[in-house]
């Protein structure tokens, strides 16, 4: 609701009201009205300007007063804008007429909170078309993450219109491009590029419609986007297998017992059908280059995760894991090791592979002086709590070379 009075004297209002010097009386005058309370009672200014004074002197006819602060009753203004004919509605009119319309703070509040909810309804509607969204859409609402990003009730509806359109297309099947996804839903291959409030708030819709757990990264974002069929960079991620099947592809890599680099994109467009019961995994090339030297199409099958794994990785092990296959996992005996392990053990289960605290106590005693010394940040071992200890207690790292042998033991 808007306060309105009849007109003012404009002219004589300004020149007696509207000074600068009494910008602080009309501005505490205006804070009163917004929060609908009477102009009664006195105002104070601290520590006031001789001009501000003699303003004052100026409007009420005499000196308001000594003392530090300057102090004027609203109740005397009012009084003096009435009887001189400035401003016959009195003060209320007057500040209405110097500094424009007053809505009242309570109503403003609440047209707001109408018009926030308004902007929410296509989330709302979302979580009531699909149940295992609504935790999500209420975690949006409560934390407070449209707000932040979108900072008005417009700018928030069309935001939520726009993810909600796009949650409501995936997973996509088959997997696309995203850019080409993004264009065909919204009409812009960029709509969903990095760093944008839209890519954002997609992406946490995304863990909650696939389980994807949470992360950060470059390549944690693209595994993301591939949980749910959207190809960021569906080439340059690739993965190293040996001896998979279950496309033509892998059937015929298999036979020749050669290993295979799969990328993201033929991961996505053509998935495996079968998987085998185990498959291991290890974090460097040279464990299954001697696989296939050594055994060929004989080896077991191998997933090779060369450094942290990639989005291929992830897709690959997780279509492996749906399929029923159990996963066997070593790395290198350092602190990288044990993180890249924690890593993929947060994206799916697998068991030590010669990966435990007394496998890696074997490895040094059999390492000799040569043995290179352990450095960096210390890592925890989730799977072996004795691991991290053992590495800390001995100090030298060793790599999954140094084991061989043993490793390859188990591939045949």
């Amino acid at each position: 609701m808007d306060l309105t009075w009849p007109a003012a004297d404009d002219d004589r209002l300004h020149r007696l009201l509207g000074a600068p010097d009494l910008a602080w009386l009309l501005e505490r005058a205006r804070r009163r009205l917004e929060r609908g309370r009477p102009l009664t009672g006195s105002v104070s200014l601290a520590a006031p300007t001789l001009a501000q004074r003699a303003a004052a002197e100026r409007l009420l006819g005499r000196a308001p007063g000594g003392g530090a602060s300057l102090t004027v009753r609203l109740d005397a203004v009012d009084a003096v804008l009435r009887r001189s004919g400035i401003s016959p509605e009195g003060l209320s009119a007057a500040v209405i007429a110097l500094t424009g319309p007053v809505v009242l703070l309570a109503e403003a509040r609440r047209s707001d909170e109408r018009a926030w909810e308004e902007a929410y309804a296509p989330l709302t509607r979302l979580a009531d078309d699909l149940p295992g969204l609504a935790g999500w859409a209420a975690r949006v609402r409560d934390e407070g993450l449209v707000r932040r990003v979108a900072r008005t009730p417009d700018s928030a509806r069309l935001l939520l219109d726009q993810a909600v359109r796009v949650l409501r297309e995936l997973p996509a099947e088959p997997a696309r491009s995203l850019s080409v996804f993004a264009a065909d839903a919204l009409g812009n291959a960029h709509a969903l590029d990095n760093g944008t409030s839209l890519a954002t708030l997609v992406l946490s819709g995304v863990r909650a419609l696939t389980g994807h757990p949470e992360g950060t990264g470059a390549a944690w974002r693209r595994a993301a986007w591939a949980s749910a069929g959207l190809l960021r960079d569906d080439v340059s991620s690739t993965v190293l297998t040996l001896n998979l099947r279950g496309t033509p592809a892998l059937d015929w890599m298999a036979d020749m017992g050669d290993p295979c680099v799969l990328t993201l994109r033929q991961l996505a467009h053509r998935p495996s059908r079968t998987a085998p019961p185990v498959v291991h995994i290890c974090e460097n090339p040279a464990v299954l280059s001697a696989a296939a030297d050594a055994y060929g199409p004989d080896a077991r099958p191998l997933v090779c995760l060369q450094g942290q794994p990639s989005a291929a990785a992830l897709t690959l092990l997780g279509r492996l894991h749906e399929l029923g296959a159990a996963f066997r996992y070593h790395g290198d005996f350092d602190w990288g090791g044990l993180r890249i392990a924690t890593t993929l053990l947060s994206h799916v289960p697998w068991q030590p592979w010669h990966y435990r605290a007394d496998d890696y106590r074997e490895a040094v005693s059999a390492a000799g002086p040569d043995a290179q010394l352990l450095s960096g940040k210390p890592a925890p071992s989730p799977w072996d709590p004795d691991l991290a200890p053992a590495l800390a207690e001995h100090g030298l790292r060793i790599e999954e070379e140094a084991v061989l042998e043993t490793l390859l033991g188990d591939l045949r």
